[in-house]
């Protein structure tokens, strides 16, 4: 693939890139590190990429392994000041909310598959998953946020 036409795509799946972060890492700065990583790694070995066609699933990998070394970095680090009150949900953010609270294995497919619009078949290559595997959690995620938003309903 020319450097031009892969720099295009790869700066065209930004906002993709930055919505997955949204999932993985709670901070702004975490989630701009992230993705600013994940370019520079697809950059430097797009020469390793043997398929065009699964450009976008490669960065994607390459995004989620960045997101897990964040998270493992953050596990070793203790922060110094108080965390400042979460202000209310905005319209809409329920759901967000709802959806970090679901454990990872079904936050990712699910945002992959209903936000991102991926197929289950491209969120299973993503993923490193079988098929059947990511129909699994994307219905238990399904019931798990369905049952977190009524719980809200009841409670609020």
């Amino acid at each position: 693939m020319e450097s031009e036409a892969f720099a295009r795509t790869i700066l065209d799946m930004t906002d993709t890139l930055y919505r997955i972060c949204c999932a993985q890492l709670s901070q702004k700065a975490d989630r701009e590190d992230a993705v600013q990583e994940t370019l520079r790694k697809a950059w430097e070995k797009r020469k390793s990429l043997r398929d065009e066609r699964y450009l976008k699933t490669w960065v994607i990998r390459i995004l989620l392994n960045e997101c897990h070394t964040i998270q493992r970095r953050l596990k070793r680090t203790l922060p110094l000041e108080t965390v400042p009150a979460v202000p209310k949900p905005q319209e809409g953010e329920e759901i967000k909310e709802a959806l970090m609270q679901l454990p990872e294995k079904y936050r990712i497919p699910l945002m992959l598959y209903y936000l991102e619009g991926y197929s289950v078949k491209d969120t299973a290559l993503m993923l490193h998953l079988p098929q059947g595997t990511v129909k699994t959690r994307l219905s238990r995620g399904r019931s798990m946020l369905k049952a977190i938003l009524k719980e809200e309903v009841f409670e609020g």
